[in-house]
């Protein structure tokens, strides 16, 4: 398998995942919102939302990969 990259982040801004650490976490049902290039080699980083709580970044290569929710499933135990 690939290894989670930018470019496979931007595929989902703007949506509902799960995000997979690499150390075996899983961030349950957060929203991808900002792609953040900083300085240097490998530093870049995706922010996310959980809720109402306020906007938390990690850095991408902590993240083994993101699964998409599906939104039927949500509305359904909303």
């Amino acid at each position: 398998m690939e290894s989670f990259s930018a470019n496979s982040a931007k595929s989902f801004l703007g949506r509902n995942v799960n995000l997979h650490l690499k150390d075996g976490a899983v961030i349950v049902n957060v929203q991808l919102t900002k792609l953040l290039k900083c300085a240097g080699k490998n530093n870049n980083q995706i922010e996310y939302n959980m809720g109402n709580r306020k906007a938390t970044r990690i850095p991408l290569r902590s993240i083994a990969y993101a699964e998409m929710l599906n939104a039927n499933i949500m509305k359904i135990i909303a």
